[in-house]
């Protein structure tokens, strides 16, 4: 009689990762030549909206395509409409590009396909997740107990430390808003400097905190400590306040150890908005930026900004990992919670997640403490020579100490600023988009990019000397 083995169907000699290897081989020719071409290539898109759509196509097909003809479809109908944000001379916003360490681990984090929201259930992707976080927290000089939360970006980030410091001074009220909602607890003074971040107002709108109270900040942004002392003495009740680790114009720190005092004295949580700048706690040339921070409750920060990991991956930070939790746990019973410590998902808002913080432990590894530390001073040092470059240039005025990575400038008049801005914009070497500050059109140059090292701040500074001259000669 033949064994229940032998009787088996023979095994199918074809390997389980055939049908993926065409589209993967594909993907990774065209994702070759886009890093290729990505530092020297014009940044601005070359195409908008509506012809990447005609290029895609607009009609859901009735049958479907091969699965190699849609990866060619998909790249090179999308490719005129990218912007080179991995350039190391795109300075439009705060965003960082992508290492090369970070982009192979987001490789594999999508190959495994882990849906990371349960310790036990999913240890390798939340085991790496977690020696991240406890590296975080000693580079950035913060209290070892506190909890950290990997999410999409800075928004959400803050939203979840708000969540927590928004629950835990209602708790202290004796109000239970994970029980009885928002009505009918005291009102909470929600307190924010002038020039802080808009998406602290965001976050404070999702949480039901209203529009918050701003007070004066100085010339370089930073929360004026007597004015927040003012403004505490003038109400009772619940508060939270929230300061700001780098000023998204010039890059200036408010003052924590003065700040963070004069909150506490009143009673209120203290969350620090750091979304680069928190960066600066990793330097031993640049922490000073950041004395007395560590005092504060909560604080939150990108990781695809100066760490430069793919997008996305915020990163929220609480002292207090009971008001963490007990601000975003859910639970039920087909959901097999951890006994020990917490789960991923009661540390951010979502339930499924990606594992999003693996990047980031690679770019941890792989730097080490001193090469984060040399790639933040790169950056700042970087800045140093784009702000002390543009200051020697005719008409050009640098409005900002730059003390991080942020450097503001403004011409003669906002026409002539913003035709800066639209002239580099065609030229397409180096971008910087304009905003306004003290009433005024500026040019703002946000250094964030690895790769944006001496040589490519005296590149811009040349760009740009030779863009002003074509635009003043009329050419």
């Amino acid at each position: 009689m033949m064994s229940s083995e032998a009787a088996a169907e023979p095994l199918d000699p074809t390997p389980a990762h055939a049908p993926y290897d065409e589209v993967l081989e594909l993907a990774d020719r065209y994702a070759r030549a886009w890093l290729d071409s990505v530092r020297e290539r014009p940044i601005p898109p070359r195409a908008g909206i509506d012809a990447v759509m005609d290029a895609l196509g607009r009609e859901l097909p009735e049958y479907g395509e091969p699965a190699a003809d849609v990866i060619t479809r998909l790249a090179e109908g999308a490719e005129p409409g990218l912007i080179a944000i991995g350039s190391p001379r795109f300075y439009g916003w705060v965003i960082g590009g992508t290492q090369p360490v970070a982009l192979a681990a987001d490789w594999l984090v999508s190959t495994w396909d882990q849906n990371s929201g349960l310790r036990t259930i999913t240890p390798g992707a939340v085991a790496v997740e977690e020696i991240a976080a406890t590296w975080l927290l000693d580079l950035l000089s913060l209290p070892a107990e506190s909890e950290v939360g990997f999410t999409t970006g800075a928004t959400t980030a803050q939203t979840v430390c708000m969540a927590a410091a928004r629950d835990e001074v209602l708790r202290r009220e004796g109000w239970d808003v994970e029980r009885d909602g928002m009505a009918g607890g005291s009102r909470i003074r929600f307190i924010v400097g002038e020039e802080r971040h808009g998406t602290v107002d965001l976050a404070g709108r999702y949480l039901g905190l209203g529009e918050p109270i701003a007070v004066a900040s100085d010339d370089e942004g930073r929360i004026r400590v007597d004015a927040l002392r003012e403004e505490l003495a003038a109400g009772t009740g619940p508060a939270i306040v929230v300061l700001q680790a780098g000023n998204i114009h010039s890059g200036a720190y408010d003052d924590f150890l003065g700040a963070i005092a004069v909150a506490h004295e009143a009673g209120a949580w203290v969350h620090i908005d750091g979304a680069f700048g928190l960066w600066a706690a990793a330097s031993p040339r640049l922490r000073h930026l950041v004395a007395g921070m560590g005092g504060a409750d909560s604080w939150s920060t990108d990781a695809h900004k100066t760490l430069s990991v793919p997008y996305d991956c915020g990163i929220a930070i609480v002292r207090d990992g009971r008001a963490m939790t007990g601000a975003l746990s859910m639970h039920a019973s087909y959901l097999q919670a951890t006994e020990v410590g917490a789960d991923p998902h009661e540390k951010v808002l979502e339930l499924s997640r990606r594992a999003r913080g693996i990047p980031t432990w690679a770019v941890l590894r792989s730097l080490g403490r001193t090469g984060i530390a040399r790639l933040v001073e790169q950056l700042a040092a970087s800045a140093r020579i784009i702000g002390d470059g543009l200051a020697e240039l005719p008409g050009v005025e640098v409005l900002n100490d730059v003390v991080f990575t942020q450097v503001c400038v403004a011409l003669e008049s906002d026409a002539a600023t913003e035709a800066l801005s639209e002239r580099l914009w065609a030229d397409g070497e180096v971008l910087a988009m304009t905003s306004r500050w003290h009433d005024r059109a500026v040019v703002r140059f946000s250094v964030s990019n690895w790769g944006t090292d001496a040589a490519q701040a005296t590149r811009t500074v040349e760009v740009v000397a030779r863009t002003l001259a074509a635009i003043r000669a009329g050419r």
